[in-house]
């Protein structure tokens, strides 16, 4: 069988599916409210975590795209639902994938959970605009573009 899929009409690319990518890091006191719980707002942070370490990964890091292309990746919109409680020195792993790329827009989706028991503490998606340094909306550069698309099982 060949790598593509066919219908009646024409030939249908087979498409890879986006590439997760996992960051660790330890809950810290002051990230915990009176009850001992993870404040709810640091798992949007945490996000942030995921995104970031993911570029490094992709062999890049968002201050490069700041410094050297004027690039910047506003937020357009965040969602969160959470699951379960995190507590303080937990292990987190945040697994974090892209869903969709267009020249001027990243969709990632993310995953939190505690190492011990692979519990699921939250899922979350955040949407960027592209902007240039005068906070235009702008093109990916073709650094990047490519690197962003295989990361997203698209070549």
């Amino acid at each position: 069988m060949s790598g593509r899929l066919t219908t009646d009409s024409q030939p249908l690319q087979e498409t890879a599916q986006p590439k997760v990518y996992e960051a660790r890091l330890r809950v810290r006191y002051a990230e915990t409210d009176q009850m001992g719980v993870v404040y709810h707002s640091n798992f949007i942070i945490w996000f942030e975590v995921g995104r970031v370490e993911m570029m490094r990964e992709l062999g890049f890091t968002y201050s490069e795209m700041e410094q050297q292309e004027g690039t910047r990746l506003a937020v357009a919109e965040v969602r969160c639902r959470y699951k379960a409680p995190a507590h303080y020195d937990d292990l987190i792993v945040i697994r974090t994938r892209l869903l969709n790329v267009r020249d001027s827009l990243l969709h990632f989706a993310y995953e939190v959970l505690r190492d011990e028991d692979g519990a699921v503490l939250a899922e979350g998606e955040t949407v960027h605009m592209v902007l240039d340094s005068g906070f235009n909306r702008a093109r990916l550069s073709s650094r990047y573009l490519p690197s962003f698309l295989k990361a997203a099982g698209r070549s």
